[in-house]
């Protein structure tokens, strides 16, 4: 039987699904402005849904909304990322930051607080969240890389991956995913408890910034702003990590 047989027509399937494109386009508009527009996204995922729909094979046993909203997902951050958003200007801060964190971080025997770090930078705290602002587009990894060994992964499934086991066939992506999972738990446990939050309600609960600003009495602007903290300390501490010797095991 033809695989157009097990689905509607698709002019359905994208009425049905427009509500959850709609909402990722949300969540992830912030990233492309101000050159990605929520509209500009929402196109993105549509084209994600049309390919879905003529690529989805019904013997891999996977149902197609499941497909589908990953394929979704996945065409609105792919959108993103073909734009360079961040400056070299600010990449340069970016990796002053990571120094600076990376130093207090060896020194203090911990990830620092965001006045620790205001302090080191020599700038006042308006300054520092107008930084924050800026590197918005920054992931806690390099996912570009990262994908060209798992090519269907998201960040953000990586957190969804913590606590669980891979269901992933390939042996490796499983090794490769159980040892990122496990660096990201250990990581987690050393932000603070307000960006923990941040992280738990924007990557678990699916929750957008003004979601999450609502919840918890703040900005919108503020949330985004520790969101890209807890990245900035997220790619810090992976960075440690990486740069140590093989056989030297586990901080303690």
């Amino acid at each position: 039987m033809h695989k157009k047989a097990f689905l509607p027509p698709l002019e359905k399937l994208i009425e049905e699904l427009l509500p959850r494109i709609n909402h990722w386009a949300t969540k992830y508009a912030y990233l492309g402005q101000p050159v990605l527009s929520k509209e500009d996204l929402v196109s993105a995922g549509i084209l994600g849904l049309i390919e879905a729909y003529h690529r989805y094979d019904p013997s891999k046993k996977v149902a197609f909304r499941t497909y589908a909203e990953y394929r979704i997902k996945g065409a609105i951050l792919d959108e993103i990322r073909k734009i360079d958003i961040v400056p070299r200007s600010i990449r340069d801060k970016i990796s002053e930051l990571e120094d600076k964190i990376k130093d207090l971080y060896l020194r203090l025997g911990r990830l620092p607080t965001e006045e620790e770090i205001i302090e080191t930078l020599g700038i006042s705290t308006e300054d520092y969240h107008r930084l924050l602002e800026n590197i918005k587009g920054i992931s806690f990894i390099d996912i570009s890389s990262l994908k060209q060994k798992i090519p269907e992964l998201e960040e953000e499934d990586i957190f969804q991956y913590i606590g669980t086991t891979s269901d992933k066939d390939d042996p490796y992506e499983k090794v490769l995913l159980k040892e990122l999972t496990e660096k990201l738990e250990e990581a987690l446990e050393l932000l603070t408890e307000k960006e923990r939050l941040v992280l738990a309600l924007y990557y678990y609960e699916d929750l957008n910034m003004k979601e999450i600003a609502k919840v918890l009495g703040y900005t919108e602007g503020r949330i985004s702003q520790i969101h890209q903290q807890a990245l900035l300390k997220l790619r810090t501490y992976f960075k440690i990590e990486e740069e140590k010797p093989k056989n030297s095991g586990k901080r303690r």
